[in-house]
């Protein structure tokens, strides 16, 4: 994955309030551009070379384009989400748009909201404009909602406080953590990070 396709794809995103379709390897692809990137960096004898300093320069680039991308499409998800949850109407082609981790940070999301505001808001009783049979079905959703488990019984949703460098968390996987990402991380991880102020994990319950 190039940086000029990234921009491209950036630039795309920016211009539509949508969600776009984006190739399902991106950031994959764009990770192993980066290693090989940085292994024609350590292969310089002098780091501080107009053609290290290039290398360097587009590394750099190609990361903040990753998170620039990253950042505009949570932010979409995050709409949809909050829209979904309000039982509003969302377009379905959005949701088939999502990588499989956005589509997990969606669901996650949504239920987390639906568990905050039925822990905040009380179940309207009936009258005063709320009949029996709507108090009853916001009850049982609410109960309903309330069982469930934001994000599966071993990961956190959690907001991201400060910049960290990558880390592989207890399930194997690569997590490298911006500030004001959303993110889904490993319970063991996430309780580890939260202590240390790096996370806040915005779980109900957890």
């Amino acid at each position: 994955m190039h940086l000029d396709e990234l921009r491209s794809i950036l630039l795309s995103e920016r211009e539509t309030g949508r969600l776009l379709s984006i190739p399902r390897d991106l950031f994959y692809s764009a990770e192993k551009s980066l290693e090989s990137l940085l292994e024609e960096v350590y292969a310089y004898e002098d780091p501080f070379s107009d053609k290290a300093r290039i290398l360097i320069e587009r590394v750099s680039s190609i990361r903040e384009t990753l998170h620039d991308l990253f950042m505009l499409r949570s932010e979409k998800i995050l709409a949809l989400a909050r829209t979904h949850e309000e039982g509003q109407y969302i377009d379905r082609e959005e949701l088939k748009r999502m990588l499989p981790e956005e589509r997990e940070m969606f669901d996650a999301i949504v239920l987390a909201i639906g568990h905050s505001r039925c822990r905040l808001i009380p179940v309207p009783a009936p009258g005063a404009g709320v009949s029996r049979a709507e108090a009853a079905e916001e009850a049982s959703r609410c109960a309903d909602v309330l069982e469930a488990q934001p994000a599966g019984p071993d990961y956190v949703l959690s907001r991201v406080l400060t910049d960290m460098e990558p880390f592989m968390g207890v399930d194997g996987r690569i997590y490298q953590l911006r500030r004001e990402d959303m993110v889904t991380l490993p319970l063991r991880n996430a309780e580890v990070l939260c202590e240390r102020n790096i996370v806040l994990n915005i779980n109900p319950g957890k």
